[in-house]
């Protein structure tokens, strides 16, 4: 099994900026795939950004040029940094793996944190 925590959710102005991280239980080397997703009251959870184990990386339209994913290997760690912060990216934001390593019947290869809450507002 995956296990996924994220940290570094809260409330924050619009304009600024926060950063969350989101630790893995097992080797990121083991995992496939990484990533955020997150989902506003009332709709659909949608793609923020992923990062391949070979550091390929998409961003969904409505982040690009405003949120950088990245990764520490070392730390088994993914991050995603989210600079001009707007009302609209509030919402409850997932960390996601893929590993192939670690599928079973019963998870299908994919793994999700538990979530935290970013708030944007003033």
């Amino acid at each position: 099994q995956v296990q996924l925590v994220e940290s570094g959710g809260g409330l924050v102005q619009p304009g600024g900026s926060l950063r969350l991280s989101c630790a893995t239980s097992v080797n990121i080397f083991d995992i496939n795939q990484m990533g955020w997703y997150r989902q506003a009251p009332g709709k659909e959870r949608e793609l923020v950004a992923t990062i391949t184990r070979a550091n390929n990386i998409n961003y969904g339209n409505s982040v690009k040029g405003r949120f950088t994913i990245s990764k520490d290997n070392a730390k088994n760690t993914v991050f995603l940094q989210m600079n001009s912060l707007k009302p609209e990216d509030t919402g409850i934001y997932y960390c996601n793996a893929r590993s192939a390593l670690y599928e079973s019947a019963s998870n299908g290869g994919t793994f999700w944190g538990q979530g935290t809450q970013v708030t944007v507002s003033s």
